[in-house]
This record gives C-alpha cells, structure tokens and sequence, in this order.
C-alpha cells in the first residue's frame, strides 16, 4: 500500500526534452534573424533623433537620412561605420513625395483590364 521507487528517467524521455529545447531556441534565432532582416525590431525614433528613410546599397552598405531636432543629415552606413555624408540645408518633406503603388494596387489594376500584357 505504499508507494513504490520513482521509474528511472528513460533515454527516450531525456532526447524527446532535448529535441523540444533545441526547437524551442532554434525558434527564438529564426525569429530574431526575421526581425533583424526585415528591419521590423527596435525602435526607429530616440529622443530628437529619428531615421526618417533609408535606401540599401549593398548587403553592408546603406545611406540613411537621419533627423537631429529641426535639422536634417545624410549618413552612409558601412562595414566601417557611419560617415557623415552631408547635413542638409533645406529638409526634405517624404510626406508629399510620390511613391509607387503597393504591389496589390497593381495587380487589382492589371487584372481590371483584361487582355492587358503591362
């Protein structure tokens, strides 16, 4: 009527354990590694100073428009750090800059127009 000895921990049990922890980390990296690429973490804007916009130049290089309270500058970004390219006299405005459609305007306006090859 008593309780008999603890079962021993099994090799299946202990692999299955290690098998869920390296899954487990393995999706805490993909979704870092998602976050990083696609520029969606971290906060764009800290006290006065704000990335406004940012055009890729390489997979290490880019040039990024930086706002310093009521001012403007260009930087380069680099593998060997940033550079001020040129602070800007007059800021620029990207609200009223016209940008391309998003991919889904285009295609609901391709596929409006039937027999259309552009």
């Amino acid at each position: 009527m008593g309780i008999g000895p603890a079962a021993p921990v099994s090799v299946g049990s202990v692999g299955q354990l290690s098998l869920s922890l390296v899954l487990v980390v393995g999706l805490i990296f993909a979704v870092a590694w998602v976050l990083k690429r696609f520029r969606i973490a971290g906060p764009r804007s800290r006290g006065g100073i704000a990335v406004i916009d940012e055009l890729a130049l390489g997979p290490r290089e880019r040039i990024a428009l930086i706002r310093v309270g009521e001012s403007q500058v260009l930087v380069g970004i680099g593998a060997s750090g940033v550079v001020s390219l040129t602070p800007l006299a007059a800021p620029i405005d990207l609200g009223t800059a016209s940008a391309p459609p998003p991919f889904a305007d285009r295609l609901r306006e391709f596929m409006r127009r039937p027999g259309s090859t552009s």
